[in-house]
């Protein structure tokens, strides 16, 4: 429902602001803010992409968790297809996601939220480990107990 929602509102919001901005500004100015802002987006990707991959493999280099860092790349990645998608909305947006403290909270609540419901899911899944007992049984007892059957004759 949430991205149906997302294919329908931005190309809507994206129509409504070119023609308010382009009605403003003209029709050239217009295309050049968009051409301008995709060669920013592309030089900040190059940056920032850069200086995340390496604390990426600094950080697999010292044995520690990459997720973070994994977060980050996949959030510039984001950010840099909606810098190149033609658009004031889009490079808003994106231009938001180059922002590294913005890209952190998103990432903390981002993570908050899926632990939340791990641990919703976890709980009530019927398929979740139950305590019992068991007992071991010896062979040779159980193989008495078989009875004539084909199916429980040892060969």
């Amino acid at each position: 429902m949430w991205l149906f929602l997302i294919l329908v509102a931005v190309p809507i919001i994206e129509i409504g602001l070119f023609i308010e901005i382009g009605g403003m500004l003209g029709t050239w100015p217009t295309l050049a803010i968009v051409v301008i802002t995709a060669f920013i987006g592309t030089a900040l990707i190059r940056v920032q992409g850069r200086a995340t991959l390496e604390a990426l493999q600094n950080s697999v280099n010292r044995g520690g968790n990459p997720a973070f860092f994994l977060a980050h790349g996949a959030l510039i990645l984001v950010a840099g297809i909606l810098l190149l998608t033609p658009g004031f909305f889009t490079d808003a947006v994106g231009l938001l996601l180059m922002v590294p403290p913005i890209r952190n909270g998103i990432i903390k609540w981002g993570t908050a939220r899926a632990q939340a419901k791990i641990y919703a899911s976890a709980a009530n899944d019927p398929s979740a480990p139950i305590e019992g007992e068991f007992e071991v049984v010896d062979d040779e007892k159980q193989n008495n107990k078989r009875g004539d059957s084909d199916w429980t004759k040892q060969p």
